[in-house]
C-alpha cells in the first residue's frame, strides 16, 4: 500500500487531535470564571472530533479512492478548528481570529452532508443526484467564502471588522453568500442526502443494504438522543447546565455516526447489524414496560394498599426484576420476527430440519437436507461438507 495516503491521512488526524487537546488542556488549567463549561460537554466534544478524525484517517488510509474518508477527516479538522477558538479567545491579540474561525463549525456540518450523500460507495446514487451534490458544494463554498471575506465578522456577537474582509462590493455580496449557503443550500442538500438513503436502499444489494442499516441505526440513536434532551432539560433546569448537557448528548450521539460509517465502509461484520437493531429495540421496549410496571405497582401499593413507601418500592422492584426475563424473551421474539428476520428464519429452519432428522435414515438425504437448510438460513458464499465413511 502506498505511503502517500498514510502520511496525508494521519497528518490531518495529528493536526485535528493536537489542536483539540491543546485547547482542552489550556481550558482545564486556565478556566474562564462564569464560562467554564461542563466537563462532560468537553469530553463528548472530544469524542466527536476524535471519532470523525480517527475514522476518517483510517478510511482515507485503507480506502484512499473513496472520498468519504477524506471528507470525514476534513469534518474532524473543521470542528477541531472551532474547538481551538476556545484557546484563541483567551488572548486579546487573537480574539478577532477566534471570532473569524467561528464559521468552521457549520463548514464541518456541510461536509457531513456530502458524506451522507456519497455513502457508502463514494459515488452518487445516479446522475440525477448531481444537482444535490452541486447545491451542497455551492452552499459549503458560499458559507466559507462569505464568512471568510465579509467586511465584518458574521459569527461575532457584536459587529466587528474582519481583518481579511473585502469591502466596497455592492449589496454585501459575501454576506449574502454566507446566508444563502448556510441557511438555504446546506439544509436543503442535507434533507435530499437523507432521502437519497431510501433511494439507495431500494436499489441496493444485500451487502450495501447492511451498510445503509449501520448509518440509519446511528441516525436513529441521534433522534433518540435529541428526544432525550427534552426530559433532561426539565430535570436539570434551564441555563448553562442544560445547554452543556444537551451539547454533550448530541455530540456523543453524532460521534456514533462516524463509527457506523467506518464499520460500513470497511465492511466489518455487517451481518451483526440486524442483531444490534433487534437487541436495541427489545431492551428499549422492555425498559419502558418495566418502568411502567414499577411505577404502577408502587402507586398501587402506596395509594390503595396504604403500604409504607419503602415497602412499596421494594415490592415493586422485586416484581419488576421477576418479570424481566419472561418479558424480555417474549419481546425479543416479536422484535426478531420484524427486525432480525434472518435469525428468526434460521431458528425456524433449524427446528424444521431437526424434526425431519428424527425419521431420516439415508445419509445422502440427510446431507442434502442439511446443505439446503444451511444455505437457506445463512446464505454462505461457499458450502462444503465432509463425511466420514467407515467400513
Amino acid at each position: 500500500m502506498a505511503a502517500g495516503p498514510f502520511w496525508r491521512a494521519w497528518s490531518i488526524w495529528a493536526v485535528s487531535v493536537g489542536a483539540t487537546v491543546a485547547a482542552l488542556s489550556y481550558a482545564a488549567v486556565h478556566p474562564v470564571p462564569g464560562n467554564a463549561g461542563s466537563a462532560a460537554n468537553w469530553v463528548f466534544g472530544v469524542m466527536f472530533i476524535g471519532a470523525f478524525a480517527t475514522v476518517g484517517a483510517l478510511l482515507a488510509w485503507k480506502r484512499p479512492g473513496n472520498p468519504i474518508g477524506w471528507l470525514m477527516s476534513a469534518t474532524g479538522l473543521a470542528y477541531a478548528a472551532g474547538a481551538f477558538t476556545e484557546f484563541l479567545q483567551r488572548f486579546p491579540r487573537t480574539l478577532a481570529l477566534a471570532h473569524w474561525l467561528g464559521w468552521t463549525w457549520l463548514a464541518g456540518l456541510g461536509l457531513c452532508v456530502l458524506v451522507v450523500l456519497l455513502f457508502p460507495t463514494g459515488q452518487l446514487p445516479s446522475r440525477r443526484w448531481r444537482p444535490v451534490a452541486w447545491a451542497a458544494w455551492a452552499g459549503l463554498a458560499g458559507w466559507v467564502l462569505g464568512n471568510a471575506f465579509a467586511p465584518s465578522i458574521l459569527t461575532a456577537s457584536a459587529t466587528e471588522p474582519n481583518p481579511v474582509g473585502v469591502s466596497g462590493l455592492p449589496g454585501d455580496v459575501f454576506t449574502i453568500m454566507a446566508t444563502g449557503g448556510g441557511t438555504v443550500l446546506i439544509p436543503a442538500a442535507g434533507l435530499a442526502a437523507v432521502l437519497s438513503l431510501a433511494f439507495r436502499y431500494r436499489r441496493a444489494q444485500a451487502a450495501e443494504r447492511a451498510q445503509l442499516k449501520w448509518l440509519v441505526y446511528a441516525g436513529a440513536l441521534i433522534v433518540a438522543a435529541v428526544l432525550a434532551e427534552i426530559p433532561a432539560e426539565r430535570i436539570v433546569g434551564p441555563g448553562d447546565a442544560a445547554d452543556n448537557l444537551q451539547n454533550a448528548i448530541t455530540s456523543g450521539a453524532v460521534a456514533l455516526v462516524a463509527l457506523a460509517i467506518g464499520i460500513a465502509v470497511l465492511k466489518y461484520r455487517l451481518y451483526d447489524i440486524d442483531r444490534v437493531i433487534s437487541r436495541t429495540l427489545a431492551y428499549a421496549i422492555v425498559t419502558g414496560l418495566l418502568a411502567g410496571i414499577y411505577a404502577g405497582l408502587a402507586l398501587l401499593a402506596t395509594g390503595l394498599l396504604r403500604l409504607h413507601s419503602l415497602v412499596a418500592v421494594a415490592a415493586a422492584t422485586l416484581a419488576a426484576a421477576a418479570l424481566f426475563s419472561p418479558i424480555r424473551r417474549r419481546v425479543q421474539r416479536v422484535v426478531d420476527r420484524r427486525f432480525n428476520r434472518a435469525r428468526y428464519d434460521a431458528q425456524t429452519m433449524v427446528a424444521a430440519f431437526a424434526a425431519r432428522l428424527k425419521d431420516a435414515v439415508d445419509l445422502d438425504t440427510i446431507r442434502d437436507d442439511l446443505a439446503s437448510a444451511v444455505q437457506a438460513a445463512m446464505e454462505p458464499a461457499h458450502l462444503s461438507m465432509w463425511t466420514s465413511q467407515n467400513d
